[in-house]
């Protein structure tokens, strides 16, 4: 789409970040978008970016130049190690603006038409009806999931599908829901001797104790972790013109998130598909905004995403296979030396068993042409064929990105906010 190319976005990642590299060709200072240096480090870690060396993905010291290929720890969203999230960065710094004003606890229900002109929207706060109208525009800004969910209920999504649910169509765009891509993350646990892991400490009254009082006193250690530590980028086979698949390498191990770490030392050595050609849907339950909609993501149903799938779990195991590993005797426990290498079925099988989300969902209201179908929003992120509203988040992506999707969405914001203002200038 014109507007949205490498040169173009790049002044937008520069303008709000402030990077502990410093200012550079990819990097901006005094940004409101903190990124820092990981503040706690893993003997564990640092041998398997060796066995990765080993097999032969180079090291690095920055996945955000262009080409993320090799390994590197990840860069942080911090300041002295506590977390820094868009609501510290862009919303707290400016609450006290008189233009702008801001509402918790609300449900929103659905945006409101004057015809095809998006006029309000209409929420519910502590039980109550509430309403609002716009004398300019309506942005959505709820992710992938809700904002389509709020165009369905509003009535701008496939007609026959709104109709069947008795909702009132404004506009028939059968692209809204459509096109849910996400990074399928595969992981891989296996157990260690010899090398300290998250596990023990986490099942260690001291070790706990241990962790507070290092992120109390340092705002060091643990308590400061990302969801991963160590990165790789590189290709599932060869063939592949580039780095096609991810690792998140984290000290730690448990059935699924939010449950117990386990009891024994391991690692987790999580492998994602970048490219996934796999396409799922997001569709209404009901007409009950509070109910959850139905998210279809459809992984692996795609010929190409299953081999790649496949290929990622015998990448991972050539890593874990290199001599750098070898003195903690790292044994496979998910899913485990039952799955032989040699079974593509088996592999892909497994893949659909130990898969899960990485949390990067996109592509629910695409960006396009207006002679594109599928399309919803147009470079401008203005909904196409109506007036006044906008979708400003992650949906808006025709396709995932090559990597985590945090700052690109981000990025996708301030460039929504310049593109408001231009327009309204005109």
């Amino acid at each position: 789409m014109t507007g949205w190319g490498w040169d173009d976005v790049l002044p937008y990642f520069r303008k709000q970040t402030d990077h502990f590299m410093g200012a550079s060709e990819h990097h901006g200072t005094g940004g409101e978008w903190r990124i820092e240096a990981p503040r706690v480090q893993w003997d564990l870690l640092d041998a398997f970016r060796d066995a990765a060396e080993q097999y032969g993905i180079k090291p690095i010291d920055d996945f955000n130049r262009g080409d993320n290929e090799g390994s590197a720890y990840f860069h942080v969203n911090q300041r002295t190690g506590r977390r820094w999230s868009a609501a510290r960065g862009f919303l707290k710094p400016v609450l006290n603006r008189a233009n702008l004003r801001l509402e918790t606890g609300c449900l929103a229900e659905r945006v409101e038409f004057d015809g095809k002109r998006a006029s309000g929207v209409a929420w519910r706060q502590d039980g109550v009806a509430r309403s609002a109208r716009a004398k300019g525009e309506v942005i959505l800004s709820a992710g992938s999931i809700g904002s389509v969910q709020l165009m369905l209920l509003s009535g701008v999504g496939p007609g026959r599908d709104l109709q069947d649910k008795n909702v009132p169509v404004v506009l028939d765009r059968p692209g809204v829901g459509q096109n849910l891509q996400d990074h399928l993350q595969l992981r891989l646990i296996y157990k260690v001797s010899g090398v300290k892991t998250l596990n023990e400490t986490y099942h260690s009254l001291f070790g706990r104790a241990l962790m507070g009082l290092d992120y109390a006193l340092r705002r060091r250690g643990p308590l400061t972790m990302a969801p991963s530590q160590l990165g790789l980028f590189t290709r599932s086979d060869p063939s592949r013109e580039r780095a096609n698949i991810q690792f998140h390498v984290q000290p730690l191990s448990l059935d699924k998130f939010g449950d117990p770490l386990h009891a024994y030392p391991a690692f987790t050595a999580s492998v994602c598909n970048l490219q996934p050609l796999s396409r799922g849907s997001v569709t209404l339950r009901s007409t009950d905004p509070a109910d959850k909609p139905v998210i279809q993501p459809n992984y692996l149903a795609a010929d190409e995403d299953r081999q790649v799938a496949a290929d990622s779990i015998k990448v991972a195991r050539r890593i874990v296979a290199q001599p750098a590993l070898a003195p903690f005797h790292p044994v496979e426990t998910l899913p485990g030396p039952q799955v032989s290498s040699d079974d593509e079925a088996a592999l892909a099988k497994a893949a659909g068993d130990v898969g899960t989300t990485i949390f990067h969902p996109v592509g629910t209201a695409k960006m396009g042409l207006p002679s594109d179908p599928g399309a919803v929003v147009d470079a401008r992120l203005r909904v196409l064929g109506l007036q006044g509203l906008r979708v400003i988040d992650a949906s808006v992506m025709p396709t995932i990105t090559s990597g985590n999707t945090n700052s690109p969405t981000m990025m996708i914001a301030e460039k929504g906010a310049a593109t408001i203002m231009e327009d309204q200038r005109r």
